[in-house]
């Protein structure tokens, strides 16, 4: 089963790699790496032993990814490359728009026009906007509030028309909550470019001594501790939510919606009492203003996925806290400066 994956040197991409080749796929890695390291495909074989192929490729080339297409036959894509940052997507939303939709356009273009009619979708929980009651179920209204989240509701609505004119696609869209974690062996994990934009990452970069202290954005929200709660879900279990997706597909047409979370929401406070402990690091914070648009609650109803997928998430936060600390341990400063010193 040739599995073509855009995006797969990404985090999330990355390790969704590793759980297809050890699923038994023969996985073929396509990525521009505008924010990404080619080296994480050493990683991947250092886990799997095997190296998938790889194309450095932008999708919104078309020329490049016909040939490309003519040159390999693939029975399903896996559909990551994108921009996502939601700050920067307000500040450049013209760019996010040409980059995300045009190039998912054209990549939707060329499968159609080699018969590939099966692709899972890296969607997100943006698509809901801000809903006024929780848990989120894949059935709630959808109406996303910036840029990012606008691209990834327009590519599920192309997706849907798509169908609509031609029932012989195979299409999941997956609605991810907050990815966090790490392979556990350390060799992979998430490598932003720059300042994070996640809280996860920031903390472990302050752990491991490369930020001063982390920023805690409102502690006056209706929680418990006055901070916002959000569904992290580990980032292993993610990618394995995308490989019961893909099965999906393979086996027939249609197109569905899934949450892939845990069902449960931590606090920032939360969060960061759980990395201490699985550190046994210190976490500096200051508190600052709530940012216009931050939710006080998001958490998902991820029940569909376990009834139509038969998914659902397995490791805690304990498991996230320590498989993260664990990469930044072994990585300070990521993917090229861990390679240097070998």
């Amino acid at each position: 089963m040739n599995v073509l994956v855009t995006g797969g040197t990404g985090y999330i991409g990355s390790h969704t790699c590793v759980e297809l080749i050890q699923a038994g796929m023969n996985v073929f890695v396509l990525d521009n790496l505008s924010n990404s390291s080619s080296l994480v495909l050493n990683r991947i074989n250092e886990i799997t032993g095997v190296n998938p192929d790889f194309v450095q490729l932008d999708l919104l080339d078309e020329t490049g990814l016909d040939q490309y297409f003519s040159k390999n036959r693939f029975d399903a894509v896996i559909h990551f490359a994108g921009l996502k940052a939601v700050g920067e997507s307000v500040k450049v939303p013209l760019r996010y728009y040409h980059n995300n939709v045009t190039g998912t356009l054209i990549l939707l273009q060329i499968m159609q026009k080699y018969e590939l009619k099966r692709i899972v979708f890296s969607s997100s929980a943006t698509v809901y906007g801000m809903p006024d009651k929780m848990p989120i179920s894949e059935d709630f209204p959808l109406g996303a509030i910036n840029p990012y989240g606008r691209t990834k509701l327009m590519i599920e609505d192309i997706l849907r028309d798509l169908y609509q004119s031609d029932p012989g696609w195979g299409i999941s869209l997956l609605r991810y909550f907050n990815p966090v974690g790490a392979h556990p062996s350390g060799r992979m994990g998430e490598d932003p470019s720059g300042i994070p934009n996640n809280l996860m990452p920031y903390i472990s970069q302050v752990a491991v001594g490369r930020r001063e202290k982390l920023t805690v954005y409102g502690n006056d929200y209706p929680t418990l501790d006055g901070t916002g709660i959000r569904d992290y879900i580990h980032v292993t279990d993610l990618a394995r939510g995308h490989v019961t997706a893909l099965k999906k597909v393979l086996g027939g047409s249609g197109v569905e919606a899934y949450n892939l979370g845990t069902g449960k929401g931590y606090s920032v406070l939360e969060i960061i009492r759980a990395f201490e402990k699985a550190s046994g690091v210190v976490i500096p914070y200051t508190i600052s203003e709530r940012r216009p648009g931050d939710a006080a609650v998001c958490y998902s109803d991820p029940s569909r996925a376990w009834r139509e997928l038969s998914w659902k998430a397995e490791r805690g936060i304990e498991e996230m806290c320590a498989d993260t600390w664990r990469w930044q341990v072994n990585n300070p400063c990521g993917y090229v400066s861990a390679e240097n010193t070998i």
